[in-house]
């Protein structure tokens, strides 16, 4: 998402592609003959971000771009080697243009007018402060995206908290209920519920329908936080003899021209679902629609209206830099192209090397299995992108929205919470999490490693999913 001269020439270089008609025939591939040995670079780059930080910090920390680009060339060349330049190209510029540039561009306007957001004043990180900032962006998730809402509350939460010696658990616990629970009431909060707007599932039909498993989650979740925060806070030598922030009775907002650009870039993803055109460029075979360049165009135009009138001095105190945004940019690029042929796989359904795992989701009469749905969605977006995980469901449930919005609605709530819900299972589930960690650490909060934090999911996530599927998802 990082906005720099070489992006927009590899933007710039993309559109050349429109002269290769040979590629607009390679865009799509059928994953059934594939082998799952492509699925290796995923992996490969997967087991980099979780052993990495932990065995070769220093070396991770200033090649993790290398990493994730070699990780790429390892699918990318032997694609193009074994099933041609068009194929592999055409593959390429279809993750690149449909998906990671408005991937990114999002990201990055919702980085960026947050970070615009100074919160001012000494909040102190009390149990009680503590969970009511979680509670309160729970609420904002929904609205303004797990991302914005993230970005908005993760540097006051911290700086809340700089006096106390433990402060890890509340990172943690940040990225469960804001960065990923939060977000399943609307399409805004979550791009798995964006994709499924844009394929026809109403606004509102989310909020109708797994309301009471998100209150339940984040309900359980607050109360855990609540509990285990408390018995740190009172601990004797919990807090440090020093508060890093001074007092101020002064509670407010600085940069508040941040707060309408947040609107514009609402509207821009709204306009984008909402707004059909027949107007589109087919660029090496991939449909680039009128509204979604409109709305790359828009959120370009505000990210650099946000860096333009926001006060340096509110940048200064939020300590806002482009770190956070590098990382996350660099290794979801990477896991964006490896990803390819693990998505052609799930596609092929029952003909590919996963069908396994697509006949799970359906019972011998050949009705869903609620229950199923639930759960493969569920640990699949842990670890694949949940937005094209919940699309290859979608479309394995009959993919007609007006059918699973009525007949089949447990089916679509099932593979909806699961999407949103368990993308808080790893750091890779969703991007915020990975954003949030890589803030919190710039900080100096040590944050759990990657098996440190599945093992906080496991312990505290797992079990809540699981009574969840008692009472809602049962088949």
């Amino acid at each position: 998402m990082k906005l720099t001269p070489s992006r927009w020439g590899i933007k710039a270089g993309l559109l050349g592609l429109m002269a290769l008609p040979e590629l607009a025939a390679a865009t799509d591939f059928n994953g059934a003959q594939l082998s799952v040995v492509w699925g290796i670079p995923f992996a490969g780059i997967l087991l980099s971000i979780a052993l990495a930080p932990l065995l070769l910090p220093h070396f991770w920390h200033h090649h993790f771009g290398k990493v994730a680009a070699a990780w790429s060339l390892a699918f990318l060349l032997p694609f193009a080697a074994v099933f041609g330049v068009s194929a592999a190209g055409g593959s390429l510029v279809h993750a690149l243009l449909a998906e990671y540039i408005p991937f990114i561009l999002l990201l990055t306007a919702l980085f960026t007018v947050s970070g615009g957001i100074y919160i001012r004043g000494n909040l102190h990180g009390s149990p009680s402060m503590n969970a009511s900032i979680l509670a309160v962006g729970a609420v904002l998730a929904s609205f303004m995206g797990t991302t914005g809402a993230s970005m908005l509350l993760i540097r006051p939460l911290i700086r809340a908290n700089d006096n106390r010696k433990h402060v890890a658990h509340v990172v943690v616990f940040f990225i469960f209920i804001v960065s990923n629970a939060g977000g399943s009431l609307t399409p805004l909060g979550d791009p798995p519920l964006f994709l499924g707007f844009l394929k026809g599932v109403d606004f509102f039909w989310t909020v109708k329908h797994i309301f009471p498993e998100t209150l339940f989650l984040i309900g359980a979740l607050l109360a855990i936080f609540y509990a285990l925060d408390s018995w740190f806070f009172h601990r004797r030598e919990e807090l440090l003899p020093v508060d890093l922030t001074p007092d101020s009775h002064q509670i407010g907002f600085d940069g508040r021209i941040n707060f309408a650009l947040l609107g514009g870039v609402v509207a821009l993803v709204l306009m984008s679902g909402i707004w059909k055109s027949p107007v589109s460029f087919n660029i090496a075979g991939t449909e680039v629609g009128l509204p979604g360049l409109l709305r790359d165009a828009g959120l370009v135009v505000i990210t650099l209206m946000s860096l333009k009138l926001t006060p340096a001095k509110v940048h200064d105190d939020n300590q806002f830099g482009w770190g956070p945004m590098i990382e996350v940019a660099k290794l979801f690029a990477g896991i964006f192209l490896t990803i390819i042929p693990v998505i052609a796989m799930l596609k092929a359904g029952v003909n590919g090397p996963f069908g396994s795992v697509v006949s799970a989701v359906t019972k011998s009469d050949g009705s869903p299995d609620v229950m199923m749905y639930f759960w493969i969605t569920g640990l699949l977006s842990s670890f694949l992108d949940n937005a094209p995980t919940y699309l290859v469901f979608f479309n394995t449930a009959g993919g007609d929205p007006q059918v699973l919005m009525t007949a089949l609605a447990p089916t679509l709530a099932a593979i909806s919470a699961g999407a949103v819900f368990m993308g808080a299972n790893t750091y890779i589930g969703n991007a915020p999490n990975l954003m949030v960690k890589a803030i919190a650490e710039e900080r100096g909060v040590k944050m759990p490693s990657f098996f440190g934090y599945l093992f906080w999911s496991s312990t505290v996530l797992i079990p809540l999913f699981i009574l969840m599927t008692f009472i809602w998802f049962r088949s």
